[in-house]
């Protein structure tokens, strides 16, 4: 009786293997929206992710993509006392991937990657397609 148990478990341990695989996975943060609060959240949990050494990939698009331009100020928000843009700083700092959406720049009044922040590049959207394609891949949505 005890080695079927054994059995099963280690058919369950087997089965559990990709589950695994995937918390291990990456995470991929897009940001869309213009509220503060909610560039914030996105950023609050972008870095928590990060602490927990999870590789982060972020996507910033329509008014989302505000946040990657020097010159953006936006408001200091509680209880941090940063910008929704610091605290994209600190998660670029902090090993996340920040990329800004093609058709943002191509839609922003003539804007050139000049103007972005430090850590910030322009991505394609083949390269997008093919990330968001991978397996293990776990999506936010802002």
């Amino acid at each position: 009786m005890g080695k079927r148990w054994f059995g099963v478990l280690g058919l369950l341990a087997a089965v559990g293997l990709p589950s695994i695989a995937f918390a291990e996975g990456t995470l991929f943060v897009v940001v869309t929206r213009q509220e503060p609060e909610v560039q914030a959240m996105a950023m609050i949990l972008t870095m928590q992710a990060l602490t927990h050494h999870t590789a982060v990939r972020v996507l910033l698009c329509g008014p989302g993509g505000d946040l990657a331009l020097s010159g953006y100020g936006g408001p200091t928000l509680k209880p941090s006392g940063q910008t929704p843009q610091q605290m994209l700083q600190s998660a670029i700092q902090g090993g996340a991937k920040v990329e800004l959406c093609p058709i943002y720049m191509a839609n922003s009044g003539g804007r050139t990657e000049a103007e972005l922040i430090q850590g910030v590049t322009v991505t394609s959207p083949a390269v997008v397609g093919d990330f968001m394609d991978q397996p293990g891949v776990r999506y936010f949505t802002f």
